[in-house]
This record gives structure tokens, sequence and C-alpha cells, in this order.
């Protein structure tokens, strides 16, 4: 049985995520194997923006965030987060932001990316529609980051 990507998010925010490496941490310290899944969103300005938050985006803040490529991880595929900074740019799209989750079993085994990929796809769905409560935004330094 798979566990909603929040779930581990929850737990791991009690751990204080403070940084990348501080959610790499806590997911290698979850009793369960753990796949992280992560979606690279872009801002783009709404056709219905008004001058004000036109100027705003031109400044490089505000925008609508839109999905734009996703992956899924083993927290042992990963070193750091350079290490997934590195392989986002390997497609050219330029993001600015990463949206993370996590997924587990109950039965000890690692979570395949074939699983992940449902939950992915919740993800997008969920970030299109401006509901992103259960995942850790980080920006391009790795950073969470609260979002307005």
């Amino acid at each position: 049985m798979f566990i909603e990507p929040s779930y581990t998010i929850k737990n791991a925010l009690t751990m204080n995520i403070s940084s990348f490496d501080d959610l790499l941490q806590a997911a290698r310290q979850q009793p369960e194997p753990q796949r992280l899944l992560f979606v690279f969103a872009g801002a783009e300005l709404p056709d219905d923006s008004t001058v004000a938050q036109r100027a705003q985006f031109l400044n490089g803040d505000g925008g609508a965030l839109v999905p734009m490529m996703c992956v899924d991880k083993t927290p042992q595929e990963l070193n750091s987060f350079a290490d997934l900074v590195k392989e986002s740019l390997e497609f050219g799209k330029p993001w600015k932001i990463v949206f993370a989750a996590a997924m587990s079993s109950n039965d000890g085994t690692q979570p395949s990316s074939e699983a992940a990929e449902k939950q992915l796809q919740k993800m997008v769905e969920a970030i299109k529609a401006g509901t992103l409560g259960s995942y850790i935004p980080f920006d391009r330094e790795g950073r969470p980051v609260m979002l307005s």
C-alpha cells in the first residue's frame, strides 16, 4: 500500500526542513524505503494580468506557476540538490521552483517509478489548481520557500 505524498512530507516537516539536504536526510531516516517526487515549475504571466502584475513579473517576481517536467528518485540516487539541478538542466527548460513530495510502502519494498507516475500526475494537477499545501517548494538554491 502506498502512502500519499503529503503523508511523508508532513512527517518530514516536523523535522524542520530548512534545506534540500534536510529533506534528503529525513527521507533516508524513514523506517520504510522512500521515493522522492519532484515537479519543476516555471512562471508565466497570465493573459488577464494587471499592469502592476506585469511590472512585477518583468522584475522577476510573480506570475502563475506552470508545471514543466517531473521526475522521481530514491534518496540514494541523489547526493545533493546540485545533482538534481544538473539533471534538470539537461532538459533545457528554465524553472523557478521545484516541488517535492515523498512516497513509501508499508511492506519494506522500494516504491517503483511506475507507482510514482500516478502520484506525480496528482502533483502536477494540484500545482495547476494552486493546491500546494502538501508539497515543499524549493528555490533554485535548494532553500524551501513560502509562496504567496
